[in-house]
């Protein structure tokens, strides 16, 4: 063991990322980090065993990302039986491209002479341009199908394994048919080049989007057997009704705290927003950091809309209040106007779960703070006076409340009905009061114009919104949107 721990080293630390570009001489160094993960590689315990002083060095050409791999230690273990230093190349072929093995003096060549690199361009076509601080950035759009997307793509997949929790590589061999359903998005920033011979492009960040199928039956027609003959023409994958699913999203740790990712979230947006075949953008298995990056976008985005159409919780809907009667059910449509919010969701293309928690993050930042719980409101008061709450507010935060419930309860109503009453109640109530708190955090942020704050580098990976840490099950992207009656009178006392 003691033998074990003397030649063992972290893989985190052992390996180092580098983005070089040309210099005076040789390349030099614009930015060096270490990966976040490293488990898909060495193992569940990220160590490397068999060297002291071990540095795996991965470079990457600014721009058009050529890999390099370069690996230097102090000392290596002289095997002994079967114990034996860890294969590093062998183990590293996997997931880095075979022209990353090449010696460094040949490589260092190809970077500082490299004839083609004053006219690079990244591939695709250019979406947008954007400045930060002073400095010029561009993101540019390209179909996986095109060889040179795929060429820049292959060569930074190892990149999903070390910045991407539970990131796969995408398989680029696939047919064309196939590769045409992705979409790739680059970030780069436009820089000084740093040789009359070099470029002016130095990658930022990247995601990856695909396109799947969307069946969309059509509702005035009773279900029926039909014998059509099956289209003659050719059918194209960009010209059938779709979801656009973001898959991969990583920007850099050189370029992070400056929006990057808020600006690559929302130009794809934008992108499926322009397209007439997507009906609706969603993200796969999103990390609680890429949630908050998306909820601080897309409120921005909805925010204006909610006001321009004057969206709120109605306090007394259907003269409950005035009456004074007991209502044993309210429909969703006398508290918040259903079919208008429905046509922003459509209109905007975004998730129906994701929307449900934008809606709800609106509504209750419309509620003043000292009438929430995080300004220090009694609840249990309000639990007793209910929607006959004496002010306005407390009656709309009542009715937040029962919204939130009552979509929770729908999306985990399996897992709800199995528990006794009683703790069915708690674990409810609980989990309302985790994502509220969720909410808070998000509006205090935006409040303060601190978008940064929110931004993370990955969206593959973990899924993680807080109402998760009370119930564990996979979002239905299919919720039932026609049912828009709740019973509320009936619940019991939290």
């Amino acid at each position: 063991m003691a033998v074990e721990d003397d030649w063992s080293c972290d893989a985190n630390d052992a390996v180092h990322v580098t983005v070089v570009q040309p210099g005076d001489t040789k390349p030099k160094t614009l930015s060096t980090f270490h990966p976040q993960f490293t488990y898909s590689i060495f193992g569940d315990e990220e160590q490397i065993f068999g060297y002291k002083g071990l540095i795996i060095r991965l470079r990457f050409a600014a721009h058009d990302l050529r890999p390099h791999v370069h690996i230097s230690y102090d000392e290596r273990f002289k095997t002994v039986g079967d114990t034996a230093a860890l294969d590093l190349l062998g183990t590293l072929k996997p997931f880095i491209p075979q022209e990353a093995l090449i010696n460094l003096p040949e490589y260092e060549k190809a970077i500082q002479d490299d004839p083609s690199a004053k006219d690079f361009k990244p591939p695709g076509k250019k979406v947008i341009d954007y400045e930060v601080d002073g400095r010029n950035y561009e993101i540019w759009a390209g179909s996986l199908a095109d060889p040179t997307v795929k060429l820049l793509l292959d060569r930074m997949q190892v990149l999903v394994s070390l910045f991407i929790e539970a990131g796969t590589p995408l398989e680029t061999d696939d047919p064309e048919w196939t590769l045409e359903r992705w979409t790739v998005f680059f970030v780069y920033e436009k820089v000084t080049p740093p040789t009359p011979i070099a470029s002016c492009y130095s990658i930022v960040g990247y995601a990856t989007t695909y396109r799947y199928w969307l069946y969309q039956r059509d509702r005035t027609e009773n279900p029926a057997i039909k014998n059509d003959e099956f289209p003659q023409s050719e059918i194209k994958i960009s010209e059938l009704p779709a979801r656009l699913r973001i898959a991969q999203f990583l920007v850099l740790p050189s370029h992070h705290r400056s929006g990057h990712g808020t600006h690559l979230y929302t130009t794809i947006h934008a992108f499926c927003i322009a397209d007439p075949t997507i009906v609706e953008l969603t993200v796969e298995d999103p990390n609680e950091q890429f949630d908050a990056l998306r909820d601080s976008a897309d409120f921005c985005l909805l925010q204006p809309e909610f006001l321009k159409h004057h969206v709120n919780l109605n306090p007394d809907p259907n003269g409950a209040y005035s009456k004074k009667q007991r209502q044993r059910t309210v429909p969703t449509s006398a508290l918040i106007p259903s079919d208008k919010l429905r046509t922003i969701r459509n209109d905007f293309k975004i998730e129906s779960t994701q929307f449900a928690h934008i809606l709800e993050m609106y509504l209750l930042s419309q509620i003043p703070k000292s009438h929430r719980l995080a300004g220090g409101t009694n609840l249990a008061r309000l639990l007793i006076k209910k929607h006959k709450a004496d002010d306005e507010n407390d009656r709309r935060y009542y009715w937040w409340r029962m919204l939130t419930k009552q979509r929770l309860f729908k999306k985990h109503r399996e897992l709800l009905t199995e528990l006794e009453l009683l703790d069915r109640v708690e674990k409810l109530d609980d989990t309302v009061r985790n994502v509220e708190e969720g909410y808070e955090i998000t509006l205090e942020a935006l409040e303060g114009r601190i978008p940064e704050a929110q931004e993370e580098n990955t969206a593959s990976g973990s899924s993680g919104r807080r109402e998760k840490r009370k119930l564990t099950l996979d979002d239905d992207d299919e919720e039932d949107e026609e049912d828009n009656r709740t019973e509320l009178a009936k619940r019991p006392k939290v």
